[in-house]
């Protein structure tokens, strides 16, 4: 069966808001689509809201008025499932229960012909566990959307042990034809997007646990320099934490506690307060008529200069922070050792500032780190437990002179930027070497699905994968803890030069 080149219909149960959003695509995709919902004015409603949803386009000028006519043409409303008979393929939007799931695909297979695709849009129930009750598996998949679906423009095509691999092909080629990007996954839990999801938020979290820095200041460092559309508190109280605190738990137990996607008591015990995000005017922010409260940040200390002192070793790994010292009229102690007035400033990779001074001999009431790979948009200097706040405000100060924003952090390894993007990278990685999605279609659902600046690899070769590894070395050093231990993916790339992008042979 090729449902792209036949007139059958493809057939969507379920109309709520993703199996409109689904139905409306396919039909402007050209596809005929019969609409089927379990209440019976359902699917009339759905029709003609997908209709009302149309004609709103053409008035802004997206669509032209023949092309709500023909997409209109194309939606029927079936009454019972028995109407669905004639379709190539039958996609299922209803709710994320899987023995539900498995009563309505084995119903559906007395009613559909041999070869027609059954197809399942669940976000984390488990294909294989869908497809098991059928008596034909392999024309099970699953077939991921996000929501809004016409505008989130990709669709993760998940295939199980038994689905065939022209049915993931067809399903492929469909996705094209709606006008999304298709990219394939084996079934796991999670499949590519919420998989490799994981890292933004729970890391965030664990540094929000440790008392690092506050959520608003999490949140600017990882939105101003490392790029991220939202910050992760922004993004939790956008998407509700009763909807992202149990996909965290999910996938944390799916993969029998797999220590890198480990959720946070926090998460948890916010849900429980009812702390839900903007749905209840109040998460990590408080929200009054759908808009966020803005938290002032910590105003710009005045500018006393001090000579700044950086050890040789690091100078000469990052010149592009001994240019902007020179850019901002920093006095530079050049000495072997640092002078008794000094800053002494330190550029660790996955390190903290305590390690840094300790390892360097150097006094710790006048150290401060600064993150050397993420120097533009905003910086983030960081403290020992006990650098003297005079040198905090004179460091702060300083590297604030040109306008840029500084954050300033208590003691980390890896700061912000770099434990959060090393954890992404690292997860991206693993999903690479379980042969779960090629290095490609990892990247291109990522940036599509999470709107991140870059795909988790592609973040890897921008720092670099050496760079990354060194990060998680020293993370996991530190930590002891195996949720920093290095993907086999990232190491062997790393030791070889070569892009994370690079497949095996």
């Amino acid at each position: 069966m090729d449902s792209t080149s036949t007139n059958a219909p493809l057939g969507i149960i379920g109309v709520g808001l993703m199996g409109r959003g689904i139905a409306q695509i396919a039909a402007q995709g050209g596809m005929p689509v019969i609409l089927y919902d379990s209440r019976p004015e359902g699917g009339e409603e759905a029709r003609k809201a997908i209709l009302a949803t149309l004609q709103k386009l053409a008035e802004k000028g997206k669509i032209g008025e023949k092309d709500v006519a023909q997409a209109a043409s194309r939606l029927t409303v079936a009454t019972s499932l028995a109407d669905l008979a004639p379709c190539a393929a039958v996609i299922e939007a209803i709710v994320e229960n899987l023995e539900v799931k498995r009563g309505l695909f084995a119903e559906l297979e007395s009613i559909v012909a041999p070869e027609c695709i059954l197809a399942t849009n669940t976000s984390s129930l488990s294909v294989t566990a869908i497809a098991a009750v059928c008596k034909h598996p392999g024309r099970v998949a699953g077939f991921h959307f996000f929501s809004p679906v016409p505008l989130m423009k990709i669709v993760e095509v998940i295939s199980g042990p038994l689905t065939d691999a022209a049915v993931a092909d067809q399903l492929t080629a469909m996705a094209r034809q709606m006008g999304h990007t298709p990219v394939k996954a084996s079934d796991t839990p999670g499949f590519i997007v919420n998989h490799a999801g994981r890292g933004y938020l729970t890391e965030s979290l664990r540094i929000l646990g440790e008392s690092i820095a506050a959520y608003p200041e999490i949140d600017r460092i990882l939105r101003q320099a490392a790029g991220f559309r939202m910050g992760p508190f922004e993004l939790l109280d956008l998407t509700g934490l009763d909807v992202s605190q149990p996909v965290m738990e999910s996938i944390y137990n799916q993969y029998y506690q797999e220590p890198r996607f480990r959720p946070s008591p926090i998460a948890r015990q916010r849900m429980a307060a009812g702390l839900l995000g903007k749905k209840s005017q109040r998460g990590f922010y408080r929200y009054e008529g759908g808009k966020k409260e803005e938290i002032a940040e910590p105003a710009l200390p005045p500018r006393a200069d001090r000579p700044v002192w950086i050890g040789r070793e690091d100078a000469a790994a990052f010149p592009a922070v001994a240019a902007l010292l020179e850019r901002l009229g920093a006095p530079r102690d050049e000495g072997e050792r640092p002078d008794e007035q000094s800053l002494c400033l330190v550029l660790p990779l996955g390190r903290d500032a305590t390690t840094s001074a300790v390892a360097a001999g150097i006094d710790p009431r006048r150290v401060l780190g600064l993150d050397p790979l993420f120097l533009d948009g905003r910086r983030t200097l960081m403290t020992t437990p006990v650098t003297d706040p005079a040198a905090r405000d004179a460091a702060h100060a300083l590297f604030g002179a040109d306008g840029t924003p500084v954050s300033v952090i208590h003691d980390s390894p890896g700061f912000i930027c770099q434990r959060v993007v090393a954890t992404i990278v690292n997860i991206g990685s693993d999903i690479a070497q379980q042969g779960i999605a090629s290095p490609q279609d990892i990247d291109r659902a990522v940036t599509l699905g999470l709107g991140y600046p870059k795909g988790p690899l592609a973040m890897g070769d921008a720092l670099g994968a050496a760079t990354v590894l060194g990060i998680l070395d020293s993370l996991h050093e530190f930590y002891r803890d195996p949720r920093y231990r290095p993907s086999p993916w990232l190491k062997r790339r790393a030791l070889l030069g070569v892009s994370l992008l690079t497949p095996d042979n």
